[in-house]
């Protein structure tokens, strides 16, 4: 099943760790096959608002070849439902505030991030309040979500 999809939403609580990692290894993914689709990323909450990622996050994606270089948490606006084709939270209470908040005749564009993955995992665990560890898992997971989600667009 192919995907019309020119512009992607990544989500998660703050905007700070997963989000933001979502985005930067999908662009460096879609821009590998040379695919052309527009992402940002955002939080479901403005409380990190106009900082960057956590320092963890970072070190972790550019261990693996990404850059969160120029990324900035913002929150969901009430445009980004329209704006977007595809908004991909990361884990169930982000889906679930954001389809309370989405606009009926949107509400199909919002789905889980790792619907796109092949493992059992529906979620993408929140690594803020642990160690490195949790950072690799994350990458891990997207990484997989990504790799899924952009065979669907190619297809």
């Amino acid at each position: 099943m192919a995907l019309e999809v020119n512009s992607i939403l990544f989500v998660c609580m703050g905007n700070i760790c997963r989000s933001p990692s979502a985005e930067a290894v999908f662009k460096a993914k879609a821009q590998a096959l040379g695919i052309e689709v527009t992402s940002d990323s955002a939080g479901t909450i403005g409380y990190h608002q106009g900082t960057p990622p956590d320092p963890r996050a970072s070190a972790a994606a550019t261990l693996r070849g990404y850059s969160c270089e120029g990324f900035v948490a913002r929150k969901v606006e009430a445009e980004d439902f329209e704006k977007f084709d595809l908004i991909l939270a990361m884990d169930q209470q982000n889906l679930d505030d954001l389809i309370g908040r989405c606009p009926e005749q949107y509400q199909d564009k919002v789905q889980l991030m790792l619907s796109y993955g092949s493992s059992n995992i529906v979620e993408v665990p929140d690594p803020y309040y642990g160690g490195a560890k949790g950072f690799e898992v994350v990458l891990d997971l997207l990484e997989e979500a990504c790799d899924g989600l952009l065979r669907q667009l190619q297809s």
